[in-house]
């Protein structure tokens, strides 16, 4: 039987585990691919809050379980949204975003009035970068997940320190921390080989060149 040692051991190993598939996450360009892996390593977040709250209290990690419960259903649904890259699924997967911003803001606000008054400054920042970051998530293209990610991290990051005054707990969450500071490396990373990358032209759309050469011409 588990003791509170032994899951506090087994958290900080399924955090190292999550800041592998964080960092991997953002080295992807292509969308699907950056889910799955997203969405595995919050599978493992998720696991890690879970095995805290066994050696410290449920009562203590029920917000952050089902913060990382969102966010898993979240990343695997947009893989499969994705990975199928249809017409309807896009479209299903605009309304699921919708549902998403939803559930987000009625969860940010509710910890916001729950947050002791000194920090709930950071916790409304906390939700306007989570409300960028899971747009951002599904907005075409490499960049707009990876800037709103840095802000939704750095926020996040905070939360993990003493400055954020909860449960009258002021120590640091060290593993939560590193976290999200292997989300900001990964994106400083990407982009220093997306700088070092050979420029491409863009691909464009032209309109096909009629030929003036008479009809009988070869």
């Amino acid at each position: 039987m588990f003791t509170q040692n032994t899951w506090f051991i087994l958290a900080q190993v399924l955090g190292v585990i999550t800041i592998c598939f964080e960092f991997t996450s953002y080295q992807i360009k292509n969308k699907a691919k950056y889910f799955l892996v997203t969405g595995i390593g919050s599978c493992f977040w998720l696991l890690m809050f879970v095995s805290i709250g066994m050696a410290t209290g449920m009562a203590t990690q029920l917000s952050l379980i089902l913060a990382a419960t969102y966010s898993t259903i979240r990343n695997l649904v947009f893989f499969g949204i994705f990975s199928k890259n249809t017409p309807r699924s896009k479209e299903w997967g605009i309304n699921f975003l919708l549902v998403m911003i939803v559930v987000a803001i009625a969860a940010g606000t509710m910890t916001v009035l729950n947050a002791p008054e000194p920090v709930r400054w950071l916790h409304i920042i906390g939700l306007i970068t989570a409300l960028a970051f899971v747009i951002g998530q599904y907005l075409p293209g490499v960049h707009y997940v990876r800037i709103t990610v840095v802000f939704y991290a750095i926020a996040v990051f905070f939360t993990q320190t003493p400055l954020n005054i909860l449960y009258g707990d002021f120590r640091w969450n060290v593993m939560g921390m590193a976290i999200e500071l292997a989300k900001i490396v990964s994106v400083i990373v990407f982009y220093k080989r997306y700088a070092t990358e050979p420029k491409r032209a863009q691909l464009q759309f032209e309109k096909p060149i009629l030929s003036t050469a008479p009809s009988g011409a070869r």
